[in-house]
């Protein structure tokens, strides 16, 4: 049976655990029934002990930093860097910056501020797994950190003016993206009115509450990702198949 490890590094505000789904959970949902997953705590030291046990991994979002002096961020980082070419890896929003750190790039706090509500994303490079095909992709984001360089080996797959290193590749088994498919617009409302006043201005969360009413590309992303990891037949496999 297929399985996907899901390497929990973060949780939701405590204001918003009784309304709303854990990330793993999230996850379990857009990777859809019948999926097989692992849940590991990595705040409390759980890591895979093989990689290759798993048909692929995914590093969850987190309102840690990777410069964070904590515990749990060098190990993950090693192991990153022993599990990449083993199996495949996905990370999303933090688990994007700590792939790249992982793998030489530099993450920071943006200058920029916020990057809240509805984002779009020009999408620069197709690959295997962008099927169906989009020339962008708007997907619900929450952060200040960013990707500031792209690692040697590395190739931007989606960009935009707010966030240049928006989605990373390294060959045909690693991806990362900084948005959040696995957030509903709802709970990414929720973070924001949790946020306003205090951490977002109150006119970049009226914007930010504003665009999350918009159409978003949510279960085409959720494609992407299953494709990704196999639990979709490839594009000439599944013609027909209304997919």
């Amino acid at each position: 049976m297929t399985r996907i490890a899901i390497l929990e590094t973060g949780r939701p505000p405590e204001a918003l655990r009784d309304a709303f789904d854990d990330y793993p959970a999230r996850f379990r949902a857009l990777l859809g029934e019948g999926v097989a997953t692992v849940r590991f705590d990595v705040q409390e030291g759980q890591l895979p002990a093989d990689a290759a046990s798993f048909a692929g991994v995914i590093v969850t979002g987190s309102a840690a930093g990777v410069y964070d002096d904590l515990p749990w961020i060098r190990p993950l980082t090693d192991w990153l860097k022993a599990a990449r070419g083993r199996t495949r890896l996905i990370g999303i929003c933090f688990g994007h910056q700590i792939m790249a750190h992982a793998f030489g790039a530099r993450v920071e706090k943006s200058d920029k501020g916020w990057g809240v509500g509805l984002h779009t994303y020009d999408v620069v490079s197709e690959e295997t797994w962008m099927h169906p095909r989009a020339r962008t992709v708007s997907i619900p984001v929450s952060h200040q950190d960013q990707v500031l360089d792209v690692p040697s080996d590395a190739r931007v797959i989606a960009c935009s003016a707010f966030t240049p290193y928006a989605g990373l590749a390294w060959g045909d088994d690693a991806m990362s993206f900084q948005c959040h498919p696995e957030f509903q617009p709802a709970y990414a409302a929720a973070l924001v009115e949790g946020r306003r006043g205090k951490r977002i201005p109150d006119t970049l969360a009226d914007q930010a509450i504003d665009s999350l009413r918009r159409p978003n590309d949510r279960d085409l992303m959720a494609v992407w990702i299953r494709r990704f990891l196999g639990l979709i037949p490839p594009p000439d496999e599944a013609a027909g198949s209304g997919i």
